[in-house]
């Protein structure tokens, strides 16, 4: 049984951990200016690592290779510690699959000789981030609230291209030399996610039958759920009191379901 940890009950002596952990969760989760600066530079370094991952091939036979890897290890390390820090149950925290696949981007860095480089895993963080605040703050800030589920949704589609790119690149074309095996991994992708099918570039097995399927299935439901979000009007998020519905017209004032009064915040609130 996992201890739920309370500031309030917390001795002198752990002070100063508490007062760690509070600025860990006002960076992490607040949405203020300095959090939400803090959170947009943590999306760059993973962009950063997602970087690392494309250049592998090249970067391999060199010996920055290793000091890169290794520093990313730290990073990633250190961003666990913090993460759990800031959580007041260690035990949901060790449930959510993002901690355990950040677990084991980590070993694959710490073992490079022994394990095949997992670090486009971290493209899902990539994933949660565009689900977070920090996208609406962004998009606020920009003026382009109104492009919020077309932004989502074309995160969704980009980081599952990205990581069944990395997945097919990672057990099937490996092997080739340079960025061609990143390439033809992504080729395929792109053709099997669009059901072009030419057929050219196959994989071989029943694992690569199996990953085909997974790829045509997932891919069309996200490209479809890209095209809705773009074709249709744009709504906002907002609990309606009476009945629940959570999606209303940016100017409605009535709930559609039950004509509830609504009190939906305008742009500047």
């Amino acid at each position: 049984m996992f201890l739920r940890m309370n500031d309030e009950t917390l001795t002198p002596e752990t002070s100063g951990l508490a007062s760690l952990r509070q600025r860990l969760r006002v960076l992490y989760l607040g949405r203020e200016k300095k959090a939400i600066t803090f959170q947009a530079v943590l999306a760059v370094v993973d962009l950063a690592i997602l970087a690392f991952f494309v250049l592998g091939p090249y970067l391999r036979s060199g010996p920055s290779y290793l000091i890169i890897d290794y520093s990313i290890a730290v990073w990633i390390g250190l961003e666990l510690c913090a993460r759990a820090l800031i959580e007041r149950n260690l035990g949901d925290w060790l449930k959510r699959p993002i901690t355990w696949i950040d677990i084991f981007v980590l070993l694959t860095l710490l073992l490079p000789e022994l394990l095949f480089n997992f670090a486009f895993l971290r493209a899902i963080r990539i994933w949660t981030i565009g689900q977070s605040a920090l996208l609406k703050v962004l998009l606020r800030y920009c003026g382009l609230r109104h492009l919020e589920d077309v932004m989502r949704a074309s995160i969704n589609v980009i980081v599952f291209l990205f990581l069944v790119t990395g997945f097919v690149y990672t057990f099937f074309f490996r092997g080739l030399p340079g960025i061609a095996g990143l390439v033809d991994a992504l080729y395929f992708t792109v053709a099997t996610v669009t059901t072009t099918g030419f057929g050219d570039i196959t994989l071989p097995g029943t694992l690569g039958k199996l990953t085909s399927i997974v790829t045509m299935i997932i891919g069309i439901s996200l490209f479809v759920r890209l095209a809705q979000a773009v074709v249709r009007p744009f709504k906002v998020t907002f609990p309606c009191p009476q009945c629940g519905l959570q999606r209303h017209d940016a100017d409605a004032v009535h709930c559609k379901a039950c004509g509830h009064i609504l009190n939906i915040p305008d742009e500047g609130a």
